[in-house]
This record gives C-alpha cells, structure tokens and sequence, in this order.
C-alpha cells in the first residue's frame, strides 16, 4: 500500500509508529488531549527532517495554526502561534520568539494538564477568540512529507 492509497489517519499512525514505542504511545497521548482541548481542528501534519508537527488549526493553512505538537526522538513540544505575548509567572515558555515559543512536554499528556500549561493554553485561547467549537467535526491533513529525515528512534 503507499501512502496514496492510506488515509490521512493511516498515515499519522504510520509517522508516529518511526519512534519508539515509548515515545510513539506518549505522543499519542498528546494528540488525544490536544483534541480534546481544540475540538474540531484541523490537524496539519508536517513529517519534516528534524520532527513530526502537527498543528491544531481552523485551517488548511499555516498561518492559521494556533498550537502544534513537534515530536521529536526523545520528547515532544507543545508550541504557541499567534498569541504572544502570553503573561507567563512560571517561566515556562521556551524561546525568544515574538511570534512562536513552545513548552517541553515532559510528562506527555499529563504536562497539559499541570495548572501553569493550561493557564497558558487558557490564555491563548482567549486570545485567538476560542476559535475551536464543541461538537465540530476534525479532519488530518497531510501537507507535506520529507524525503529525508533525521532518525525517530
């Protein structure tokens, strides 16, 4: 089967099944929290030389991304588009971007849940005007796959 004949969700499954058990599984973890927290997003994935991003948008198109997901060999980030600056007492926020910064997930999933993130995610939410609604339907979109790639494991 190529990846022509594979569903966009098939093909995730297949991008995510390149890491490591451990690090597929917490990945997924991710996914499955981000899409509670941004129902009806479209997912754009991007299987890029140095990681997997998916961003959470309301649609097909970069800029309207609010949160992307990059997963690397060893973690995964949760990264902030459009919002900044968000008021940020713990420091968590990695970079010195104006327009992206990014938060190391550290425990998977469950660094989404920690107050401090979900202030953050709050906060940004707010301020993309809730763009995500209840009840909206989902869709993954392949948007680009790289030829070469560093190594998932």
């Amino acid at each position: 089967m190529t990846e022509w004949d594979m569903t966009p969700k098939a093909q995730l499954d297949e991008f995510l099944d390149k890491f490591t058990p451990p690090m597929a599984k917490s990945a997924r973890g991710v996914l499955v929290a981000m899409r509670k927290i941004c129902p009806g997003a479209i997912e754009l994935v991007y299987d890029n030389y140095n990681a997997l991003a998916i961003g959470f948008a309301t649609g097909e198109r970069v800029r309207d991304v609010w949160f992307s997901i990059a997963v690397y060999p060893r973690w995964a980030s949760l990264f902030f588009f459009g919002t900044l600056p968000l008021k940020d007492p713990g420091k968590l926020l990695k970079g010195a971007g104006k327009t992206t910064r990014h938060i190391v997930l550290k425990e998977g999933a469950a660094t989404l849940a920690e107050p401090g993130v979900r202030a953050l995610i709050e906060q940004a939410l707010e301020k993309a005007g809730q763009p995500f609604k209840r009840g909206a339907k989902g869709r993954i979109v392949i948007k680009s796959i790289s030829a070469k790639q560093r190594p998932r494991r």
